[in-house]
């Protein structure tokens, strides 16, 4: 059948005798990818009714894969075109030439698209807005970094893989090897920084010291770890700024994460009161606020005295929450409704300032014992 359909193609060909054979070449080559076009038009668009009501993996399959086999099959009908095209000799080494490249950067193509799928379809069990997410922000974050590392090596196989195939380009990349000079020398220091962060990203994803959405404090700044790529990393600050930083910084440099082993958090609010304040009324108290709030995750509510200064006493208050962000506003809350509690209930409890105030004995002059005290307090 296929012999058949070649001789019919040949004979058709034979009958355009009378024109330019480059422009018959060019007739059959932008028929062959007007064809192609068609027909990839036409499968898909049959393909996607049929999967209208599947499940969201097929769906998914057929839109991730609709460029890639639109490229296959042109690739495909240009080399079938190019047995029976009248072109030179010249001509068809270039063609074939451009269909080896072609056929290398579907190969790459494949190789990525399949591991994108593979990545979406494993993180598909793990949810980032879940209330524990611990693990899920360990395996997203995991598979996204060696997602990025492997679609890097990929291009970079399929980059060179087609240059080898250009006589004049892989003679130029053996002598640059070989010679292993300065301009090796130039190329290395210029890549070692793109090196380093790619190297820091596989340590990352091996050791995870930060995952997505993890709460950190870096250069003084508090934020989440909103997108890790293949060289650098995005916080997202509390302010809604983004600071950047190269993935190296995470393997030298100490920073502070939150959520390291876990979401949970304490929070700590502190008050300076009188040494009069009512301290177990005011655990009571906070009982109370911590239970009418629907930030708290029911773990530590905690009121304790921790210092003693001159004139006042410091009251330590720890709260628990599900995460950084709800920590923050719980400490809001309870500072807030504490200190309007003893404004209302217990003002003598406010830091209060004492003073002495000495009384002169007949004569107009102060004791000496007396002198002291006025002195201190006034």
């Amino acid at each position: 059948m296929l012999d058949e359909l070649d001789e019919a193609a040949r004979d058709a060909v034979a009958s355009f005798a009378w024109a330019p054979a480059w422009a018959v070449s060019t007739v059959l080559l932008v028929l062959a990818v007007a064809m192609a076009w068609f027909l990839h038009s036409a499968l898909y668009r049959v393909l996607t009714r049929l999967v209208r009501d599947q499940s969201l993996f097929l769906r998914s399959l057929v839109s991730r894969s609709e460029g890639l086999v639109r490229f296959a099959i042109i690739i495909m009908a240009v080399s079938t075109v190019a047995g029976f095209a009248p072109l030179t000799q010249r001509q068809t080494g270039i063609l074939r030439q451009v269909l080896a490249i072609g056929f290398i950067c579907l190969l790459g193509w494949v190789a990525r698209s399949a591991l994108n799928i593979w990545s979406v379809v494993h993180l598909r069990r793990f949810k980032l807005d879940s209330e524990d997410n611990l693990l899920a922000r360990k395996h997203t974050t995991q598979f996204r970094i060696l997602q990025r590392v492997g679609s890097f090596l990929i291009l970079t196989i399929t980059v060179a893989a087609a240059l080898m195939t250009v006589d004049s380009v892989r003679q130029y990349g053996v002598s640059l090897l070989a010679s292993a000079g300065a301009a090796g020398l130039v190329v290395g220091l210029a890549l070692q920084p793109l090196l380093k962060n790619v190297m820091a990203g596989i340590q990352l994803a091996i050791t995870q010291p930060i995952r997505l959405e993890d709460a950190v404090i870096v250069e003084n700044e508090w934020g989440n770890v909103e997108e890790i790529a293949t060289t650098y990393v995005v916080v997202r600050l509390w302010d809604w700024r983004r600071m950047v930083l190269p993935l190296s910084y995470f393997i030298e440099k100490p920073f502070q994460n939150w959520t390291r082993e876990s979401s949970s958090l304490l929070g700590s609010v502190s008050i300076h009161l009188d040494y009069t304040a009512p301290v177990e009324a005011m655990r009571r108290k906070l009982e109370e606020i911590v239970e009418q709030s629907a930030l708290w995750d029911r773990q530590v509510a905690v009121l304790q005295v921790v210092e003693f200064r001159q004139d006042t006493m410091e009251v330590r208050m720890l709260v628990s929450a599900s995460n950084a962000g709800r920590a923050f506003d719980l400490r809001c809350e309870v500072r807030e409704t504490m200190i309007a509690w003893l404004q209302a209930e217990h003002p003598g409890a406010l830091p209060r300032r004492r003073t002495e105030v000495a009384s002169l004995p007949e004569g107009g002059q102060i004791l000496p014992e007396r002198r002291g005290l006025q002195a201190a307090g006034g």
